[in-house]
């Protein structure tokens, strides 16, 4: 049998990243299991919400912003 861990998600003031996508202000950082960081603004981080919590193993959020993911 496999056990799958959430993420742990944290609420920060501010995120000063840009988005890998896009290049717009991200909303939502995600440190990947496998190592390495992604950045994401608000639309790509609730589209691509599912491969977040699959990939992340530690996620952060922007105060205020909503994230399909939580």
């Amino acid at each position: 049998m496999t056990t799958l861990l959430s993420p742990e998600i944290d609420t920060v003031g501010e995120l000063t990243a840009r988005c890998d996508r896009c290049g717009a202000a991200a909303k939502l950082e995600v440190e990947v299991s496998s190592g390495g960081e992604l950045a994401f603004c608000g639309h790509h981080a609730n589209r691509y919400d599912a491969d977040i919590l699959r990939i992340g193993s530690k996620i952060r959020l922007e105060e205020g912003f909503v994230w399909a993911g939580k």
